[in-house]
C-alpha cells in the first residue's frame, strides 16, 4: 500500500510539472478565434496547423543557426575537454588539483559577467553578431563541466590497459586517441548532450553577442517573435514546441549513456 501511494504522488507531481508542456502544445493547435475562450478546451477540439506553418515559413532559418552553433559548440567542448580530463585523470600534471578546483569555481560565475566580459574582448576584435564568436562563448559554458566529467570517467579505465599500450610503443596522444577515447563514449555522450543542449537554451550570451545580426538563434527569434505578434499565441506556442523538440529528441536516445556517463567515478572499487 506504501509504494502504492508513494507512485500514485510521484505520477501526481510529474503531471503538475508537465502540464505546461502539454498546455503548450495544446495552444500550438489552437485556433485563434478560440483562444480567449471561457473555459478553454482542454483538448484541441477544432485543431489548425496554421501556427506550425507560420513557423516554418517565419523562424526556420533561427532554426538552422541554432543547430549550427550547438554541433561547433559540442565539437569544440569535447576537442579541448577530452584531452584536459585525459591528462588530469592519467597524466597527473603539477597543479592538477588547482586547476581542477578553478574549473569547479568557474561555473559559478554568472553567465551575465561572461556576455559582458565576451562583449567587451569581441567588440576589439570585430566578432560581435558572429556564429563562430557565439560558438566560443557556449563553449566556455560547458568546457569546464565537460573536464570534470571526463576526468571522473577516465580515472576508472584500468592503468593496466595504458600499461600495455606504453608496453606497445604508444605515446602519450596514441594512448588517448586509442584507447582511451573509445572507452569513454558514455562521457563523449554525456558531454555532448549537455553542451548540445546549454548552447541551444541559451539566451543572455546570444541577446549580448548577436542581437540584431543576420545570424540569431532559435531563443532570440522567439524573443522577437512574442514581441511582434502578442496575439497569435498558437504560432509562438507552435515555435516553442518545434524549439523543443530536437533537445527532447536527443535526450530520450541519450539518457542511457548519460546515466553512466555522470555516475562514473562515483564509486571505486
Amino acid at each position: 500500500m506504501r509504494t502504492r501511494w508513494k507512485t500514485a504522488v510521484g505520477l501526481l507531481l510529474t503531471g503538475i510539472m508537465l502540464f505546461p508542456v502539454y498546455w503548450m502544445v495544446n495552444v500550438s493547435f489552437t485556433r485563434d478565434q478560440d483562444m480567449r475562450k471561457s473555459p478553454p478546451d482542454l483538448f484541441p477540439v477544432h485543431g489548425t496547423l496554421a501556427g506550425y506553418r507560420t513557423v516554418l515559413d517565419e523562424q526556420l532559418p533561427y532554426l538552422g543557426t541554432s543547430l549550427v552553433v550547438g554541433l561547433g559548440t559540442v565539437l569544440l567542448t569535447v576537442a579541448l575537454a577530452a584531452p584536459a580530463g585525459y591528462a588530469l585523470a592519467k597524466l597527473r600534471p603539477r597543479g592538477g588539483g588547482v586547476l581542477s578546483f578553478l574549473l569547479l569555481a568557474a561555473q559559478m560565475i554568472p553567465g551575465i559577467i561572461m556576455a559582458m566580459g565576451f562583449y567587451a574582448i569581441y567588440l576589439q576584435l570585430d566578432l560581435l553578431q558572429s556564429v563562430p564568436g557565439l560558438i566560443v562563448a557556449d563553449s566556455t559554458l560547458a568546457v569546464p563541466f565537460a573536464v570534470l566529467i571526463f576526468t571522473a570517467f577516465m580515472s576508472g579505465i584500468p592503468g593496466e590497459l595504458l600499461q600495455a599500450a606504453r608496453t606497445d610503443g604508444a605515446g602519450p596522444l596514441r594512448t588517448f586517441w586509442s584507447v582511451v577515447l573509445p572507452m569513454s563514449r558514455n562521457a563523449v555522450v554525456t558531454v555532448s548532450l549537455f553542451a548540445f543542449l546549454w548552447s541551444w537554451s541559451d539566451f543572455v550570451l546570444a541577446s549580448t553577442l548577436v542581437n540584431g545580426g543576420a545570424h540569431e538563434p532559435i531563443t532570440l527569434g522567439i524573443y522577437h517573435y512574442i514581441g511582434n505578434n502578442n496575439q497569435e499565441w498558437n504560432a509562438i506556442m507552435a515555435t516553442a514546441v518545434v524549439a523543443s523538440l530536437p533537445a527532447a529528441v536527443i535526450l530520450i536516445l541519450a539518457q542511457r549513456y548519460v546515466a553512466a556517463g555522470v555516475t562514473a567515478g562515483a564509486v571505486k572499487d
